[in-house]
Order: structure tokens, then C-alpha cells, then sequence
């Protein structure tokens, strides 16, 4: 159902273009047909706002991993370097912040642990809204900064190291579905005690999981029926315990593997001086603007990385 609502909704807002595309056409037809020069400055001013729209549903095809429609849970980390890079890690979570407001997300702090002179040693926000992992995951990896520091009486330039985890939302409870034609069920005599009647009947039950080559067997209660509900319990606690597994196996391969926040690392610098740049190494993409970045404006950035995924087929 949940599918099904977001499909529905992207469909909706498809066609919501489609029909302000269309009362656009017919209005510019209107125009020519009587000469009506006055709607120019309208039809144009609608026109920007229709492209506008269709340009960012279009970039929204890009999103087509498994979970890039879900809210995200992204972590800060200081790296080391104490009061330097906590500092920066906090510069970062406000980074992060002001993004999400300018995208129309809800970004909640569920986390903070604080640095002992300034910045944060760690932070975990939860940002909310339509793609919103789809869009952040590329920001996952050791971000660089380098500036004059604030906190040395020399004002010597310093180089600070963060780490950014992105992960999905997990869904909020784990069921285990099994399919009755998956299931392979053998009664026979049990073995041990229990009465003369529970050794003489085929009370004893044992459920294969053929999708999982899992096997329950039960044959403690008296009676077949018991036994079939009872293993039943089992297989379903087994199979919640393998789905577990695998989804912590899951998460894992989402949070990549462990990167130390130092050289060599980074997947993209910021640099205050003695020149103002903010480069992502991955993709080339840069700007000399670096406080429109670090204020939310990371656009371009996820933009370019989307796009250079989707070429290398990842």
C-alpha cells in the first residue's frame, strides 16, 4: 500500500504538469489567434515555472535504487584534530540543516554529543521528505576543510576531517511472510515420552522452509495439531532471525566500509584559504562560492554525482 501511494503520487504530479502545460498552450494559442499581446509577460512568467517543474521531476528519474525514496538517517563524525574538527563537524550538521530547509524537508536532531571547548564530537539527524536518501547518499564519505583557524592565536591555516554516514530509513517493523506453497510438512511417530498414545500416533511434525532449507521439528505435545502450531512459532522465529540478519547484512553494504576521517580519504574539499573553492573529487564539480555551500546550496553537487552514477552504471 505504501508503494502504491508513491506511485500514485508521482503519477498525480506528472499529470499536474501535463494539464498546466496544456491550459499554457491553449492560452499562448488564444493569444495569437486575437492578437493579444498583454498575456506575454504571463504566458512567459508561467512558461519558467512549467520548465522549472518539469526539469526537477525530470531529475528525479535518476532516483532509482531500492531506497532512495525513503527519509534518511545521516551521522556526523569529527575526525581527529579535537576542538579543529569538531568544530567543522558542526559547520557540516548546519550545513546539512540549512539544505534540508531549503529543499522543504523536515530535518529532526536525534543526537548530539558535544564538544568540550566547541563544535560536536558526533551528530544523528533524521531528514524527512520525498527522496530524501536518494539525495544524500552522496554525500556519504570524509569531507576536508581547510582555513585559518579560529582557535589557534597564530592563525595558522589548519586541515580538519569529518566523516558523513547516510543510511535509509529502516522500516518501522519487520515481518516475515511465509508463502504455504514454500513449505514442505511430514508427520510421523514421536520418540520420546510422553504416554503410549503420543508414541503409537504420528503426532510428531516437521516443517522444511524449502526457500531457506530451514527445518523445525516438534514433538513435545500430544497431540499433531499442537506440535504443527508450536513448530510453526519456531519456523516463523527463525525466519524473523535470518530476515534480521540479512538486513543488518544490508545495512551494512549501505553504510560502506569503515573510512578513517584523514588524508587521503576525502571525497571533497573545502577551502577557505587562502582561496575560497569547494571541490568534489569524485565528479570534478566545483565552486568558488564556498559559503553558499556551506550554507545548504549543495545542489549542484548531488546533481553532478547523481548523474555521473547513473553513466557509470551504478
Amino acid at each position: 500500500m505504501r508503494q502504491l501511494a508513491e506511485v500514485n503520487g508521482v503519477v498525480q504530479r506528472w499529470r499536474e504538469v501535463e494539464c498546466r502545460a496544456n491550459d499554457l498552450a491553449e492560452l499562448a494559442q488564444l493569444s495569437f489567434e486575437e492578437g493579444d499581446r498583454s498575456l506575454e509577460t504571463e504566458i512567459a512568467s508561467e512558461l519558467e515555472r512549467v520548465t522549472s517543474r518539469l526539469e526537477e521531476m525530470e531529475f528525479e528519474l535518476l532516483f532509482t535504487g531500492e531506497y532512495d525514496e525513503r527519509n534518511a538517517i545521516l551521522a556526523v563524525h569529527a575526525g581527529a584534530g579535537g576542538t579543529e574538527s569538531q568544530d567543522w563537524a558542526e559547520m557540516l550538521l548546519r550545513m546539512y540543516l540549512r539544505w534540508a530547509e531549503r529543499r522543504g524537508h523536515q530535518a529532526d536532531v536525534l543526537e548530539v554529543s558535544y564538544g568540550e571547548e566547541a563544535g560536536v564530537k558526533s551528530a544523528t539527524i533524521e531528514v524527512k521528505g520525498g527522496y530524501a536518501y536518494g539525495w544524500l547518499k552522496s554525500e556519504r564519505g570524509v569531507h576536508r576543510l581547510v582555513r585559518l583557524s579560529p582557535f589557534d592565536a597564530d592563525h595558522a591555516r589548519h586541515t580538519s576531517f569529518a566523516l558523513i554516514e547516510v543510511l535509509p530509513e529502516a522500516e518501522e517493523e519487520v515481518e516475515v511472510e511465509i508463502n504455504p506453497e514454500d513449505l514442505r510438512i511430514e508427520t510421523f511417530r514421536a520418540s520420546g515420552p510422553g504416554g503410549q498414545n503420543v508414541q503409537k500416533t504420528s503426532s510428531a511434525v516437521r516443517i522444511t522452509h524449502l526457500a531457506t532449507g530451514t527445518v523445525v521439528v516438534c514433538q513435545n505435545e500430544r497431540s499433531q495439531l499442537q506440535n504443527k502450531e508450536t513448530a510453526m512459532r519456531i519456523l516463523r522465529s527463525r525466519l524473523l532471525d535470518l530476515e534480521l540478519a540479512r538486513r543488518a547484512q544490508e545495512q551494512a553494504r549501505l553504510k560502506g566500509e569503515h573510512i578513517a576521517a584523514a588524508w587521503g580519504n576525502q571525497i571533497r574539499s573545502y577551502v577557505l584559504h587562502p582561496y575560497k573553492m569547494v571541490k568534489d573529487h569524485r565528479t570534478g564539480y566545483e565552486t568558488s562560492d564556498a559559503a553558499a555551500v556551506l550554507d545548504g546550496d549543495l545542489d549542484g553537487f548531488i546533481s553532478a554525482y547523481l548523474k555521473s552514477a547513473i553513466g557509470a552504471g551504478r
